[in-house]
């Protein structure tokens, strides 16, 4: 299931092959830098196999980035439903990446968000998509801030499923793409 294309990538549903993929971003200290944990195979493997299936019958999950020419997976970006009641509203949707080092400052993730968001209001006519980082990820803000995004600074809050042994990763930043509803009406 192809999601979206752009010139060089396209993002579709993660396929068998594209397992030892998701086992390396997810358990890669540099990737997951600003996260909590590291998963074991055993762990990637729930992960990879319950986004698999909310893709299929949703449409929305963290999708396999891959290379058009060579469909090699190199990461993942997409859209996906978020719970964090008090912080975001019933119902929102955050766009969210993570790309293997050997893919890293060729614009892959920016190229791919850019083209997710546009699918986002022109196709799946949300109101908005949200996305949060930790306060010290420059990297992830930065392409938040490339792709249209704003911040809603008075809006930063301590991620409640970031355990107090990690104090250094709770804070998160949070942007915004706020679509106008009468373009999405038009269109």
């Amino acid at each position: 299931m192809r999601i979206v294309e752009t010139e060089r990538l396209i993002l579709r549903n993660w396929q068998d092959e594209d397992r030892n993929l998701f086992y390396e971003i997810n358990r890669d200290e540099k990737v997951m830098e600003f996260f909590p944990l590291r998963r074991s195979h055993a762990e990637c493997d729930i992960l990879f196999d319950r986004n698999r299936d909310m893709i299929r019958e949703t449409g929305l999950g963290f999708y396999a980035l891959t290379d058009r020419v060579t469909n090699e997976a190199m990461g993942f970006c997409g859209l996906s439903p978020v719970d964090l009641p008090g912080i975001l509203p019933e119902g929102s949707v955050e766009i969210g990446w993570r790309l293997a080092t050997r893919f890293w400052g060729r614009g892959y993730v920016t190229e791919a968000a850019s083209r997710l968001i546009e699918h986002a209001r022109i196709h799946l006519l949300l109101p908005d998509v949200h996305a949060f980082a930790v306060d010290g990820n420059h990297r992830s803000i930065a392409v938040m801030q490339r792709i249209g995004m704003q911040r809603l600074v008075d809006q930063d809050f301590d991620h409640p499923r970031v355990p107090e042994t990690h104090s250094h990763l709770k804070r998160h930043v949070l942007f915004r793409t706020q679509f106008d509803s009468i373009e999405i009406r038009t269109r």
